[in-house]
């Protein structure tokens, strides 16, 4: 037999890579004091540390030639946070509770939509390639926006801001999706407007929206029953595992799409239905850390990984490309956020915060690789390039600053009772 011999094995190269990134990012946030920033931005950063200069990585990891993997990873990440999500809200019902939320999505989202496409074309896009950005960039993100969001059940922490940037995240991933089918229809349709924009509206609209919310709403009061109610004296909630939650999602998921509904808003609303069932039982704290903790190992791993593809996506981007990213965070979410939660009980501060932290992340990572999976994009690489810039820019602004930022706009009050009298 041979003596020992070593070897430079890619894929252990690859375990041991993500491992590496991921710690360091997890660790190097608790030097600072304070409210620690999240650790998403540090996650793509240690990932082009790690893997953006072995030579031929970033190539076998770009989306651009693999976009199956890429959509299967992140549409697996984006059921379990929005599941996740649907699960953490405990109120449901009161006076203006959800005014932000669709004024949010009704107002900004597609106000959003417009002037992304719009600047897309006047920096050199397609029509499909501009209302495709537009549309990829749309949602913002329930994966990356922990920092944000409400806290676990049962925790409170339900203040309006949190509420609002939580229900959005959680509802807009699945309504970008008819604007992603616009773009498809754009591109793939024959014959004018008029040929396919009653079958777009009707179905991609109408139909795969109401199908979702039923389907969704449905599985978690069944899901409900089954864990909480039968058999009677031994329920499932009493000894189950959070494990439940992957399954029960899965199955909603899956269904849905069989019946050509929207998955992703078929698993935000399956998790606040099933969050309405025996309220103040702990077993939905089991289920949220399970949920939780899946969500977040399998999006660090996927945004080390998209990390480690920058050095093969940027060559795609040019200043007018990266214009559009920064437009989109500084410019356009902004202003169209603040002009949606104009005249709402909000103060201008909170008004302020929820408007300008709309998150993007993994939701437009899955949106652009389904897309990509079912046309040849004329100018995939730059869509990708821009995408990727503006994830990279969003979770670094963002996730930097969120902590101690909406904990100022969320204890506003107690701020100004804690000044001392002149």
């Amino acid at each position: 037999m041979d003596g020992a011999k070593f070897g430079l094995d890619p894929y252990h190269i690859l375990l041991a890579g993500c491992g590496l990134a991921i710690i360091v990012a997890y660790w190097l946030p608790r030097f600072l004091h304070g409210r620690e920033p999240a650790a998403s931005g540090l996650l793509i950063l240690g990932g082009l540390a790690v893997f953006g200069l072995l030579p031929g990585v970033p190539d076998a990891l770009s989306p651009i030639d693999n976009p199956r993997v890429w959509e299967l990873a992140s549409e697996f990440a984006v059921i379990i946070a929005l599941f996740g999500t649907g699960i953490r809200i405990d109120r449901f019902f009161g006076k203006g509770l959800w005014s932000p939320t669709v004024r949010l999505l009704v107002i900004a989202m597609p106000l959003c939509i417009l002037a992304v496409a719009a600047l897309g074309l006047g920096v050199g896009l397609t029509l499909a390639a501009a209302v495709l950005l537009a549309a990829v960039l749309a949602p913002t993100d329930p994966v990356l926006a922990a920092d944000v969001q409400v806290g676990a059940p049962t925790e409170g922490g339900e203040h309006p801001v949190r509420f609002a940037l939580t229900t959005e995240a959680g509802l807009n991933d699945g309504l970008a999706f008819p604007f992603v089918y616009l773009a498809i229809f754009l591109v793939a349709a024959s014959g004018g407007v008029t040929d396919w924009i009653g079958e777009w509206f009707g179905f991609y609209v109408l139909y795969k929206i109401a199908v979702g919310t039923l389907a969704g709403a449905s599985a978690g009061w069944l899901l409900g029953k089954i864990l909480f109610s039968v058999p009677s004296r031994n329920p499932l909630a009493n000894a189950g595992t959070g494990v439940i939650a992957l399954a029960g999602v899965l199955v909603t998921y899956g269904l849905t799409e069989l019946i050509e509904g929207y998955g992703f808003i078929a698993a935000f609303a399956m998790g606040v239905v099933l969050r309405r069932t025996e309220k103040e039982h702990e077993y939905h704290g089991r289920l949220h850390s399970f949920s939780s903790a899946l969500e977040h190992s399998v999006t660090a791993i996927l945004l080390v990984l998209l990390g480690g593809a920058i050095p093969a996506l940027f060559g795609y981007l040019d200043w007018r490309h990266a214009a559009l990213g920064v437009a989109l965070i500084f410019v356009f979410r902004p202003l169209s956020g603040m002009l949606a939660l104009w005249g709402t009980s909000l103060s201008l501060r909170q008004r302020g915060v929820v408007a300008f932290y709309g998150v993007r992340g993994i939701g437009s990572i899955y949106y652009l690789a389904y897309a990509g999976g079912q046309l040849d994009l004329v100018d995939e690489g730059v869509l990708w390039a821009t995408v990727t810039f503006t994830i990279l820019l969003s979770t670094i602004v963002h996730g930097f600053s969120a902590g101690s930022v909406v904990w100022a706009a969320t204890h506003e009050g107690e701020e100004r009772e804690a000044e001392p009298a002149p």
